[in-house]
């Protein structure tokens, strides 16, 4: 096998970092992390572009980082998309069963999805992704494959995720113009679920939620499938810039204090902690209580996870969720978070990790590279159904989706 058919390259673009993971597949199919790459994201706001040159040189740098530890060169790569601008919605497409014997062919599921996409998007919008649910043959529904069978009438659930053009190129261009192709861009949180969820709960019914600096990430699954999408802008930095303005200190040094002594949920503080606080102004370090950040963090949280509930029963799936949620993303590290969840949403609530990984794993089994692992290894199930065809280059791709979906789902 060439170079280029066993690496396989994850992108990912976050508000707080960039990530760049390489896996290389052994001969038994699995995935071994030989690369690993970070950058501090400079550039990049809640998926948008606000800075180009800040964001290719971020990209460059975690790109080159990941070259340096795997020993191999990266010229394309899967890559997360993510942001307010990202909208998913449901839709149906419905099509008459063409030949004599009305035995279902591929033909036949390629016109119903095309029927599905079918839809009219606003100017400045585009598909980023048509992930089918499920299909109906006349009247028998919650057909998972149709090919084989015999009906008169053919349909099929899908679930749409579009994005704004102009956020999507930018991201993608900043990409290119790191020296890096683009194999395809990908829905972030649907990333993340093929590093962190299980079988069993996606067809159980479980919700993830992707925590990252700028937002936070929703995704709904149900009977194996993808339901509904949502982003939330809360994430983090939000956390960060509380503790900044709550203690009054600098917001580098208030990223440390919450990675080194932030708990969400107070109760989970002893009367006696303290901790070090920097101060602004060149001013002498504070020592405080610590329960005094959590006072700070605990508000925060409450309102993510009121806002996440409140999306879940919007969508009606608050009845749906018999495997509970996942928190994943690099916010979900935050101590407590998980407790307060449970507490709000009345349900099971874990911390989302990788598995099932070799190579360098141990490095990466944390929230925060859930969507770079995700990446890798949708490229894997990808390439397992068609191992023959190149990977799709440049920002190009986001064309002949019918064909992208179709391999996705079979």
């Amino acid at each position: 096998m060439a170079r280029r058919e066993r690496h396989l390259v994850g992108l990912d673009l976050g508000t707080s970092k960039v990530a760049a993971i390489v896996g290389e597949l052994t001969g038994g199919g699995e995935v071994e992390i030989v690369g690993l790459g970070t950058a501090d994201s400079e550039g990049i706001r809640r998926g948008a572009v606000i800075n180009q040159e800040a964001a290719i040189a971020s990209i460059q740098k975690a790109v080159e980082a990941a070259e340096l530890t795997a020993g191999v060169e990266i010229d394309n790569a899967l890559v997360s998309l993510t942001g307010t601008h990202v909208k998913g919605f449901n839709s149906r497409g419905v099509v008459a069963v063409a030949g004599r014997t009305r035995e279902i062919t591929r033909d036949d599921v390629r016109r119903a999805i095309d029927a599905a996409r079918a839809v009219s998007l606003p100017n400045g919008r585009e598909i980023l992704h048509v992930l089918p649910q499920d299909f109906v043959v006349d009247e028998e529904d919650g057909i998972s494959n149709p090919v084989g069978m015999s009906g008169s009438r053919l349909e099929v659930n899908v679930h749409i995720v579009t994005g704004g053009t102009t956020t999507t190129q930018n991201i993608l261009s900043c990409v290119n113009k790191a020296g890096v192709n683009v194999r395809e861009p990908v829905l972030e949180q649907l990333a993340s679920s093929e590093s962190v969820l299980t079988p069993d709960e996606r067809e159980l019914g479980v919700a993830l939620v992707d925590i990252g600096g700028g937002t936070a990430d929703l995704a709904i699954f149900e009977r194996g499938f993808l339901w509904h999408t949502a982003v939330m802008p809360i994430g983090g930095d939000h956390f960060t810039n509380d503790i900044a303005v709550g203690l009054r200190m600098p917001i580098p040094e208030a990223e440390k204090l919450k990675r080194r002594c932030g708990c969400a949920l107070s109760a989970l503080v002893g009367d006696d902690e303290t901790m070090d606080v920097a101060s602004v102004g060149g001013r002498a370090p504070r020592t405080m209580a610590r329960r005094i950040l959590s006072d700070v963090l605990q508000p925060r949280a409450e309102e993510l996870c009121h806002l996440v509930w409140d999306e879940i029963h919007r969508a009606g799936y608050e009845k749906s969720l018999n495997s509970g949620i996942v928190l994943t993303g690099g916010a979900a590290n935050l101590e407590g978070l998980v407790q307060i969840a449970e507490q709000i949403f009345d349900m099971p609530v874990r911390r989302g990790v990788p598995a099932g990984l070799g190579g360098l794993a141990d490095h990466i089994v944390n929230p925060s590279f859930a969507t770079a692992v995700g990446l890798i290894l949708r490229a894997r199930r990808q390439r397992a159904h068609d191992v023959n065809q190149a990977p799709r280059r440049g920002i190009g791709m986001l064309t002949d989706l019918v064909r992208g979906v179709f391999k996705e789902f079979f």
